[in-house]
């Protein structure tokens, strides 16, 4: 068993329900923005709307594993970058799709549509592909992961706080106004704090690894966002939309994956390195892309 496999990174269990809680304010102040109108656009667009969902949870996981079998990483590295490919969109899709000139509102679409599914098809995904490869077959079976004991955690963590979210902006719309900008901020800043306050007590286990980890990180979120765009290109999808499909699957919700790793694989140290690095590396990847794009006019790309 590689080396990295063995760490265990230091997170007490104050710690952890912290981070549950920063999470679920997290969503809650994401969904402040959601209504059901949002949902209902998949009758009104339902092409992108499912090209985006099959290169989120279907094409990805499977390039994923294509990937690791490639590039045979450590286990525990292997499993961190399928899990990261099971996780909903990113909460920065929407503005970055927006930057980046593409389709807002197909970006909030996918969002809401992708959060809701990744209840059901986050732990299927990490189940189904992760067993499938011997290595990490070990670690979830060492685990003992209950893929619905995982349904009931995402559940908790993105479908309650989605609902409350949504809820309190129908009922509390001024409110709401005044309110969802510094709520959303808010909960990213002290959820970016926690992180690097986590990061910086394991310091040295990231120092041991990150070269490879940058380098599968680099790969998997360039796989994620040429997956995206060209699944929407060949589907015959006009420029706007192949940039909203592109960021949406590109941007994945690494926080979530963080969670999970911390509740069900007890801080698994290359499952935790990879994730945490992903969720620094596609912003910086997402904010360059977006900027390209940005200065291109969707109307005459092609």
């Amino acid at each position: 068993m590689n080396e990295i496999d063995l760490v265990r990174l230091n997170f007490n269990p104050q710690s952890l329900w912290a981070l549950n809680a920063i999470i679920g304010l997290v969503m809650f102040g994401v969904a402040l923005d959601l209504k059901l109108a949002d949902f209902k656009a998949v009758l009104t667009m339902p092409k992108p709307v499912l090209i985006g969902m099959a290169g989120q949870f279907v094409l990805l996981p499977a390039f994923t594993f294509l990937l690791v079998m490639v590039i045979r990483p450590a286990p525990s590295i292997a499993l961190g970058m399928m899990l990261v490919a099971a996780c909903p969109g990113g909460n920065i899709s929407n503005f970055l799709t927006h930057y980046a000139r593409g389709n807002t509102a197909l970006s909030i679409t996918m969002t809401a549509l992708s959060t809701a599914v990744a209840i059901v098809m986050t732990p299927l995904n990490l189940s189904l592909w992760g067993g499938l490869n011997p290595e990490t077959a070990k670690i979830l079976k060492e685990v003992a992961l209950d893929p619905l004991e995982m349904l009931l955690a995402v559940f908790l963590l993105l479908g309650l706080p989605m609902a409350a979210g949504m809820w309190t902006g129908y009922k509390f719309p001024r409110f709401v106004e005044r309110a969802h900008k510094p709520v959303k901020i808010f909960s990213l800043v002290v959820f970016g704090i926690f992180v690097l306050g986590a990061l910086a007590a394991n310091w040295r286990h990231f120092l041991d690894y990150v070269g490879f980890v940058v380098f599968a990180v680099l790969l998997h979120n360039g796989l994620a966002l040429t997956t995206g765009y060209y699944a929407a290109k060949f589907s015959g999808l006009p420029e706007r939309d192949r940039r909203a499909v592109s960021i949406e699957v590109g941007i994945q919700n690494s926080a979530l994956g963080l969670i999970l790793i911390f509740n069900f694989f007890d801080g698994l140290g290359g499952m935790a390195i990879v994730t945490a690095w992903w969720g620094i590396w596609h912003i910086i990847s997402g904010l360059t892309v977006s900027t390209i794009w940005s200065r291109r006019d969707p109307q005459t790309s092609t």
